[in-house]
C-alpha cells in the first residue's frame, strides 16, 4: 500500500472524524485540522488508537478567518515533507438560528467564507506542497444542496436564510473545483467535488432541525474512494453524487459565471485584512 499524507479540515467531528479514523486504520499519515484545541487533541489520541501504524499530527485554525487559514498553510508547508491529499471538509451548515446572519473575521457572510473562500485559499496556499508531492488529490466536500449564485447579492443581503446561504456556498465550491482542475491540468494534482451522502448523522444536520437518514460511514466510503482509488488517479474537475459522476447545478457549467466568481473570490481572498495567526 502506498502510504499517503492527507490533511482533513473539520476533522474533530462528523464526516471529517470518520475519514480520519478510516485513513488511520489504513496506516496513512493523517493531518487533523480543528478549531477547538482540546477537542483536536482528544480526537488525535482517538485516531492514533484506531491505527497503530498511522502517524497523526494536528493543526489548529479558525477557518472563518482567512489570516488563520494562511497561517496554518504556512505551518504545514514548513513542517510537512509532502502532502498527497487534501480533504476540504470543514463546514458552516444552515445553523440552529438560520435567520440570524453571521460574519467571518473579514466581514464576509459566514457560510460563503467557511465553505468557499477558506477552502479555496487553503488550496492556493498549499499548491507548492501538493504539486511537489504529485500525484496528489484534492477532494472538496460539497453537497447536493445547491442554489444559483446572485452576483448582485453575493452575501445574500436580501432574503437571508442559513440553508440558502449554505447551498450557494456549496455551488461556489463546485464552480471553483472545476476552474482549479482546469488550471492544474498536467501538474499531477487532481481536484474533484462530491456530495458524500444525504442527511448524515452530523451535528450540523441536527442543529438545523433535520432528521438524519444515514450514518457517517455512508459518507466516508465515497470520500475515501476519491482519495485512494487507483482507477480515479487521472479523474479531475468532476462532481460526484457519492460514487456516481453526476451533474451539478447548471450554473456550475456557465463559464462566464465561473469567471465572475473567480474574479470575486480572488478579490476577497487576496484582500483580507492582516496576516492572521491562530488564537
Amino acid at each position: 500500500m502506498n502510504r499517503r499524507t492527507v490533511l482533513i479540515t473539520g476533522a474533530t467531528q462528523g464526516l471529517g472524524h470518520g475519514i480520519a479514523l478510516d485513513l488511520a486504520a489504513r496506516g496513512h499519515t493523517v493531518l487533523l485540522h480543528g478549531r477547538d484545541r482540546a477537542r483536536l487533541a482528544a480526537v488525535a489520541d482517538e485516531v492514533r488508537g484506531s491505527g497503530p501504524e498511522a502517524t497523526v499530527r494536528t493543526y489548529h485554525a479558525d477557518l472563518s478567518d482567512l489570516g488563520q487559514v494562511r497561517a496554518m498553510a504556512a505551518r504545514i508547508r514548513a513542517a510537512e515533507p509532502r502532502l498527497d491529499g487534501l480533504v476540504n471538509n470543514a463546514v458552516a451548515g444552515g445553523g440552529a438560528e438560520p435567520l440570524r446572519r453571521e460574519w467571518s473575521a473579514q466581514g464576509h457572510e459566514l457560510r460563503f467564507a467557511v465553505n468557499h473562500l477558506a477552502p479555496y485559499a487553503l488550496i492556493r496556499a498549499l499548491l507548492p506542497l501538493l504539486t511537489a508531492s504529485a500525484p496528489a488529490r484534492v477532494v472538496n466536500v460539497a453537497s447536493i444542496g445547491q442554489e444559483r449564485i446572485d452576483f448582485d447579492d453575493i452575501m445574500l443581503d436580501e432574503g437571508y436564510e442559513g440553508l440558502r446561504a449554505y447551498c450557494r456556498s456549496k455551488l461556489a465550491m463546485i464552480m471553483a473545483t472545476f476552474d482549479l482542475a482546469a488550471e492544474l491540468e498536467g501538474t499531477g494534482v487532481t481536484v474533484n467535488a462530491l456530495h458524500p451522502a444525504h442527511l448524515m448523522d452530523t451535528r450540523g444536520v441536527r442543529a438545523y432541525g433535520l432528521t438524519p437518514r444515514v450514518g457517517i460511514e455512508e459518507g466516508v466510503r465515497p470520500t475515501v474512494r476519491l482519495l485512494t482509488d487507483p482507477e480515479l488517479a487521472g479523474t479531475t474537475g468532476r462532481y460526484f453524487d457519492r460514487f456516481t459522476d453526476a451533474r451539478a447545478h447548471e450554473q456550475a457549467y456557465d463559464t462566464e459565471a465561473r469567471k465572475r466568481l473567480m474574479r470575486l473570490t480572488h478579490a476577497l481572498v487576496d484582500g483580507h485584512d492582516g496576516p492572521g495567526d491562530e488564537n
